[in-house]
């Protein structure tokens, strides 16, 4: 859409730094407003035919949804995306930073950020706090195993066939809460920590049943059951990738979406140097790390396909595509380590290919690719 006049907000949680710039007249007007949406719209609407711009950060993407419902032309910009000038590094402040917006607005050289819908982003806020019930729920064991090593109190019981048992099941509670130190003040720790590793294991199987109850929606199932039938992801991971993409069709091609995630070389040429490292790691965190994780998968895996659970819908050429990247992807992380490559680089260039045929497979669930 083409707009004459460029409003650069500079968005705080209580304050709005907002300048105005007309290219045609050189112009510049700059006000600063509270958190009301509607006095910011009612000010950018007496300009000719504005558009308004703000960095993407921690506000989200509130004030764009209230202004565009207010009629105004407001995007986000992929604040990653900016180049600053080395000048301004030294002069920073909200007044300067909401004129540098809108002189970027004018030229044209916003790159802007998807705002997804209501839905898309309760879904995504959903995914993400059963990553954070996850990172507790390790922090909290970690205390608590690291309480008793302290104290001396190492698990290491074996079962009939001489194997260890695993920590944190039946028989690690039953041996640690026999170890309950008899000194007050240790004692009180040691129900502290006790009481949040079971409140932390609580609250995950809470969030992951609720994550079971929304992929089972109809705004997410087809997605949610395509990809899981690739090995290594299931229900969890699938809803992670489906929300944190929104509509994988927005995405004109795989290398887009592995780019989106911060999955390609990082590089650094110059005149006859041409030099490739590794992933730039600029993009989408929560999906990276999912697909790193589930990379790991194929290390040990048969290529054989997975067979999918009852009741799935899944159609006959989805499931076949699903079964070659399975196939493909153990292929592949074998020839990799064959080669001799590190094992962390191995699972990073095949979480590269898992994502380029996540991104084929979520465009086939939503009918966008043949």
């Amino acid at each position: 859409m083409t707009h004459v006049t460029s409003i650069g907000l500079d968005v705080h949680a209580r304050s709005v730094a907002a300048c105005a710039f007309d290219p045609f007249t050189g112009e510049v007007v700059q006000r600063a407003f509270g958190a009301d949406a509607g006095e910011i719209a009612a000010w950018i609407k007496g300009f000719k035919e504005p558009k308004a711009v703000y960095e993407s950060g921690p506000t989200g993407f509130a004030l764009c949804r209230e202004l565009r419902g207010l009629g105004v032309d407001c995007v986000v910009g992929a604040v990653s995306r900016m180049q600053r000038p080395a000048a301004d590094r030294r002069r920073k402040n909200d007044r300067n930073d909401a004129a540098f917006l809108a002189r970027l607005l004018a030229t044209r050289n916003v790159v802007e950020v998807w705002v997804p819908p209501l839905e898309v982003e309760a879904a995504r806020d959903l995914s993400r706090a059963l990553d954070d019930a996850r990172d507790d729920l390790q922090r909290a064991r970690q205390r608590l195993s690291k309480f008793l090593l302290r104290r001396g109190h190492a698990f290491d019981e074996t079962d009939a066939l001489g194997r260890r048992r695993g920590a944190w099941t039946r028989a690690f509670w039953r041996w640690a809460e026999g170890l309950r130190p008899a000194e007050p003040a240790a004692a009180a720790a040691f129900d502290h920590y006790v009481t949040c590793v079971r409140c932390a294991e609580s609250d995950k199987r809470a969030l992951e049943r609720r994550v079971a109850e929304e992929a089972a929606a109809d705004l997410w199932r087809p997605r949610i059951e395509a990809l899981s039938l690739i090995k290594g992801i299931d229900v969890a991971t699938a809803f992670c990738l489906a929300a944190e993409a929104g509509c994988f069709s927005r995405f004109p091609a795989a290398g887009s979406y592995a780019s989106w995630l911060g999955l390609t070389p990082s590089e650094h040429s110059s005149g006859e140097r041409e030099a490739t490292g590794g992933i730039t790691k600029t993009g989408n965190s929560p999906s990276r790390r999912a697909l790193v994780e589930a990379a790991w998968h194929f290390r040990a895996c048969s290529p054989k396909p997975k067979a999918p659970p009852a009741g799935s819908s899944v159609p006959p050429a989805v499931r076949r595509r699903c079964d070659e990247a399975t196939r493909r992807l153990a292929e592949r992380h074998g020839a990799l380590r064959a080669a001799g490559k590190r094992p962390c680089v191995a699972n990073v260039a095949v979480a590269r290919e898992l994502a380029c045929w996540v991104w084929e497979i979520g465009c086939r669930a939503e009918g966008a690719l043949a």
